[in-house]
């Protein structure tokens, strides 16, 4: 028993260990109560930012299901053989939006006013997650670039280990600024929508699924997340749903 607790997949059949990028968080809660209910399985969330799950398969950790907020990380995963790559789905999408915390007279601030948004970070830094390795700080880089607004902010990003920490530092009021998900901004009443980022201004925003492995369970779990209460679930979060 000792021994199968380092064995690949879950531990036991009635239990399912799932790896999902940070942004997924309160869709995933949802999604895992609606499948332990019909499936009597239990569902383990681990969320962070996707760079930081796929490290932790390279490790070892034991996990049956990996969502990634980009492709880059699941492909990495995929040349290890860290997921069962027959298994793969491009599962949702998203975009990227500017926000700043609530209440707040946001008015005169846009992505086309690079003034407004230096005189917003001047006391409190703009939030980001990690520019190189976490999905929504690779995407809020490449669109400020694309924008020719990084070398002006970049002195003032704040860079967090995923994208839901510099959502929170926002509403907190401890950054002027934070570059994340729209999907982020829905139930978060402490933070300000201000604009968003043109699409053709960073690559799609995809998030890929995996099972790790070929059980039976993981399987099951990776075809609910397709299936029509799931996808309203998404949908309510502001993501939109690729998988058919």
């Amino acid at each position: 028993m000792v021994l199968a607790l380092f064995l690949p997949g879950s531990a036991f059949a009635d239990r399912l260990t799932v790896f999902g990028a940070a942004s997924l968080k309160t869709a995933l809660e949802q999604i895992a109560e609606t499948y332990e209910a019909q499936s009597g399985t239990t569902v383990d969330l681990s969320l962070a930012g996707s760079s930081l799950l796929a490290r932790q398969l390279q490790y070892g950790a034991p996990a049956d299901v990996f969502i990634s907020a980009n492709a880059a990380w699941m492909d990495w995963a995929q040349s290890r053989n860290l997921i069962a790559a027959q298994t793969r789905i491009d599962l949702l999408g998203n975009s990227l939006v500017l926000i700043a915390p609530a209440p707040a007279t946001v008015p005169s601030l846009s992505l086309q006013d690079s003034s407004a948004l230096l005189a917003q970070i001047q006391d409190r830094p703009m939030a980001m997650a990690l520019v190189e390795a976490v999905p929504a700080g690779i995407y809020g880089k490449s669109a400020l670039q694309h924008l020719g607004l990084w070398d002006q902010l970049q002195p003032y990003v704040a860079q967090t280990d995923n994208v839901r920490a510099a959502l929170a530092l926002v509403a907190r009021g401890a950054a002027g600024l934070g570059v994340v998900y729209g999907s982020d901004v829905i139930g978060t009443p402490a933070v300000t929508f201000v604009d968003r980022f043109p699409p053709d201004s960073h690559a799609p925003i995809t998030y890929p699924a995996a099972a790790t492995h070929d059980g039976q369970e993981a399987i099951d779990f990776l075809n609910f997340l397709g299936s029509p209460i799931a996808k309203e679930i998404f949908v309510g979060q502001g993501f939109t749903v690729l998988v058919e």
